[in-house]
C-alpha cells in the first residue's frame, strides 16, 4: 500500500514522541507509594505520594496503614518523613502505632501532625541530618466555614457567634488533650508548652540535644506508650 511521504514521516516520528510519555508513566508506576514495607520497617513517607492532594497525612492513610500492619506481623518500627496534615488522622495513626508497640524513627523531616505519630513510638530515634519541627495547630478559614455550614443544625448553633463560642471552648480542650498526650509520652512539660509558641506557617526545629533532654528522643522504652 502506498503512503504519502508526509504521512509516512509522521508515522515514523510518532513512536519517538511517545517514548518520553511512556518512560514517565513507567517511572511513576515504579515510584514507591507513601506507605511501603521493607523488612521489619513500615515506611510512611508522604513526600512519595502519587498526587499533590495526597502528599500529607490524610484520613485515607489510616486503613492503609492498618492493613499493612495486619499483613506484616513482623513490623517492629515505623519510619517517618512528613510535613504533617490532618490532626485527627495523625492522632488515630498514633493510637494504632502505640497499640502495636512499634518503635519510631524520623528519616528526613517530621512536622506538625507527624510529631504525634512519632511520639507514639516506644523507642524514638532521629537519623543524622533529620529534624523534627513544631508549630501551633491551624484551622483554615475555609474549613471553619465548611464545618459550620455542615454541622450548625445538628449542633444547634443558631448563629456564627454561638459557633465561635464553641470553638473557644473546644480549642482549650484540644490543647489540654494534646499537652497531656505529650507529657504522658515522656516529654518534659516545659518543652511541651514551648511547642505552642510558633505560629502556623513557621517551624521550631530544636537541636538533637534539646530533643534528647526533653524526652522527645529516647533509645529505651519508658513510661506509657498509648495516647
Amino acid at each position: 500500500m502506498y503512503l504519502p511521504g508526509a504521512l509516512m514521516k509522521n508515522l515514523l516520528v510518532l513512536p519517538l514522541l511517545l517514548l518520553p510519555l511512556m518512560a514517565t508513566a513507567k517511572e511513576k508506576a515504579a515510584t514507591p507509594g507513601k506507605l511501603t514495607v521493607e523488612g521489619t520497617v513500615l515506611i510512611y513517607d508522604t513526600e512519595r505520594a502519587s498526587s499533590d492532594t495526597d502528599s500529607e497525612i490524610t484520613d485515607d492513610d489510616i486503613p492503609r496503614l492498618r492493613a499493612l500492619l495486619e499483613a506484616n506481623p513482623d513490623i517492629a518500627e515505623l519510619q517517618l518523613n512528613s510535613g504533617g496534615g490532618s490532626v485527627w488522622a495523625g492522632g488515630e495513626i498514633a493510637w494504632i502505632i502505640a497499640d502495636y508497640g512499634l518503635d519510631t524513627v524520623v528519616s528526613g523531616e517530621c512536622v506538625s501532625a507527624c510529631v504525634d505519630i512519632f511520639l507514639a513510638g516506644k523507642r524514638r530515634r532521629m537519623l543524622l541530618g533529620s529534624k523534627i519541627g513544631f508549630h501551633q495547630r491551624h484551622w483554615a478559614p475555609s474549613s471553619v466555614e465548611n464545618y459550620y455550614t455542615n454541622w450548625h443544625e445538628d449542633e444547634g448553633w443558631d448563629t456564627p457567634f454561638e459557633f465561635g463560642s464553641w470553638i473557644y471552648s473546644d480549642t482549650q480542650t484540644e490543647i489540654y488533650q494534646h499537652l497531656t498526650f505529650m507529657v504522658d509520652q515522656g516529654v518534659e512539660p516545659g518543652f511541651a508548652i514551648k511547642t505552642l509558641r510558633v505560629q502556623p506557617g513557621d517551624e521550631w526545629y530544636p537541636s538533637r540535644l534539646q530533643l534528647i533532654a526533653a524526652g522527645v528522643l529516647r533509645e529505651t522504652a519508658e513510661g506509657p506508650s498509648s495516647p
